[in-house]
This record gives C-alpha cells, sequence and structure tokens, in this order.
C-alpha cells in the first residue's frame, strides 16, 4: 500500500493506475468490515471516550454535564471510604480465585487428558464445560438457593444432617465473600479447563515417551514437560482470569441482592464494579461511576504489565 501512495503522490499515471486498481479489489473487503466497524464504533469506542469525558463532570442524566476537573478522582481516592473497601474486596477475590480455579483447572485437565477411553474423555469435558455456557444469572439463582439460611439451603440441609449448625452464609460478614469466591472457582473452571486441555493436547506423547524411557516418574514429568510447555496457556488463562475476577458483578449483585447494604451486610462483598453500578445506575452520579470506570481500568492496566512483566522474568 505505501508503494502505491508513493506512485500517487510522485504523479506517475501508471503508479496512480496501479493504485486505483488495486484499491478497487480491496472495497468488496471494506465493505464487509464496514457493518462490525460502525457497530464497535458506535457502541465501544464512543462509550469509552464519552465516559472518560464524563469521569471530569459532575452528571446526573437529567440535567447537563458539569465540569469539575479532577474533583471525582480527588473524592475517590481521598475521601471515600466505600471505593477503598471495594478495592481491598475485590483484591480479596481475585487473590483467593485466580490461584485456586486457576490451579483446579490444571488438574482437572491434566487427569482428563491421561484417560484412555476416549468417550470418557468426551463425557468429562462436556460435563466440566456445562457451567460456562450456563448464564452466570441462573447459576447465581441456584446458588443463592443452596446458600439460603436456616435448613431451607440444600448445604446447610447436609451439615445439619451431619451434625454441624446451620451457616448464614450470605448474611454474615465473614462468610459471604468466601461463598461467592466458592461459587465463582465453580463456575470458572469449565473454560480455563478447556483451554489447558487443548495446550496438553498439542505437546507431542514422544516427549513423555523418551521421559519414561530416561526412568522419569509421572511428577518429575509434570513439572519439567508439562509445566514448562504450557506456560503460553497459563500465562493466558492466568491474564483473563485476573481481568475476569476484577470485573466481577452479576454473582455479587445477586447473591447480595435483598441485604440493607449494597455489596452485602456491612458491605462485606462490595466490589469496585458492584460500587461503580450502585453510583450510576442507582444514584445516577454518572460522572462519579464514570471516574470509579477507569480507576478500575487503571487498577487492572498496571496489574496485567506486573503479570506480564513477572512471568517473563520467571521465564
Amino acid at each position: 500500500m505505501m508503494f502505491f501512495l508513493n506512485k500517487l503522490k510522485a504523479r506517475d499515471p501508471a503508479g496512480r493506475l496501479l493504485f486505483f486498481a488495486e484499491f478497487k479489489k480491496m472495497i468488496p473487503g471494506y465493505l464487509f468490515i464496514l457493518p462490525a466497524v460502525l457497530i464497535i464504533s458506535v457502541f465501544v469506542f464512543m462509550p469509552i471516550v464519552a465516559s472518560l469525558f464524563l469521569s471530569f463532570t459532575q452528571y446526573n442524566v437529567l440535567q447537563p454535564p458539569k465540569w469539575v476537573g479532577l474533583n471525582n478522582y480527588y473524592r475517590l481516592i481521598f475521601e471515600d471510604r466505600l471505593f477503598w473497601i471495594a478495592v481491598r474486596n475485590t483484591l480479596m477475590y481475585v487473590a483467593g480465585t485466580v490461584p485456586i480455579g486457576v490451579a483446579l483447572s490444571l488438574l482437572l485437565a491434566v487427569w482428563v487428558d491421561s484417560v484412555k477411553i476416549r468417550f470418557m474423555k468426551y463425557l468429562f469435558r462436556t460435563i466440566y464445560f456445562l457451567p460456562t455456557i450456563t448464564a452466570i444469572v441462573a447459576i447465581s439463582v441456584v446458588w443463592k438457593w443452596l446458600y439460603a439460611g436456616g435448613t431451607y439451603g440444600l448445604i446447610n440441609f447436609v451439615l445439619v444432617k451431619m451434625g454441624i449448625p446451620p451457616v448464614d452464609w450470605l448474611t454474615n460478614p465473614k462468610t459471604t465473600l468466601p461463598a461467592i469466591m466458592l461459587m465463582s472457582i465453580w463456575g470458572g473452571i469449565g473454560y480455563n479447563f478447556i483451554i489447558f486441555l487443548a495446550g496438553l493436547q498439542g505437546i507431542p506423547r514422544t516427549i513423555y515417551e523418551a521421559a519414561e524411557i530416561d526412568g522419569a516418574s509421572g511428577l518429575r514429568n509434570f513439572w519439567h514437560i508439562t509445566l514448562p510447555l504450557l506456560r503460553p496457556a497459563i500465562v493466558f488463562v492466568v491474564l483473563m482470569s485476573v481481568i475476569g475476577s476484577f470485573q466481577v458483578f452479576d454473582q455479587v449483585y445477586i447473591l447480595t441482592q435483598g441485604t440493607e447494604y449494597v455489596g452485602g451486610v456491612l458491605h462485606s462483598a462490595l466490589t469496585i464494579v458492584t460500587y461503580l453500578y450502585e453510583r450510576g445506575f442507582e444514584r445516577f452520579e454518572m460522572g462519579y461511576a464514570s471516574a470509579i470506570a477507569y480507576m478500575l481500568f487503571l487498577l487492572i492496566f498496571v496489574l496485567t504489565l506486573t503479570n506480564l512483566k513477572f512471568l517473563r522474568l520467571k521465564e
């Protein structure tokens, strides 16, 4: 393309004709991607730019935005106690769900990959992937019933049968966030499991056969063959899990709905996105909610770069 543009600038008749001929061939391709470009521009890029502008304003939907500069960010960092509670809970959620979820997904993938019967391998793959294709709202409603207080919930019913007193899973500040984390780990295993399983099937079996000839055990094969060759998949899964965990909202909103405070009793499960929703769509403080969104973006961006740097140094 640059060659054709240079010919066009040089006023070369042959080059100009060649440019228009090549451009004519590309017109159908541009027309095919035009609808997608328009949709992405209208529903993705324009809202991003608009929210950046709104983050510097005071806007309640009913009145025109009023420019306040960095006041929203100042309030958020130095005056808003709930925001820092949300940051703490979100970091605890990430630290609790990502390592356990990735480790369980990897172990399940290794186990399923070792199954010799092809039908059983397909069956396990389908079973573990079912929570991923099920709507998170439906899953959250089911788990809310499982966590129901007294002996109404299935979990407490089983605990009582075992002689253990029932637990107020969603109304006790000490158990609300761990209960949500447990549900999220269960619901996210399938996606990571499929990625790890695909990576395992891409490892040549000759490497394991050579290791067996040298007398390597199964655990040694896992540490010195499986993990190093799965590094690209592990990096991808960890990064996507971290980003997804920072954006957790649906399960927190549904499982804590009906409590006195947003995000559970005493804000024990308040996360950044839940707080953003509460500020933007319940109090209609769109400018302040936009500032929260960009603080979340900055936090995810910094942690993603840190993870990439750490994983590269480790490699």
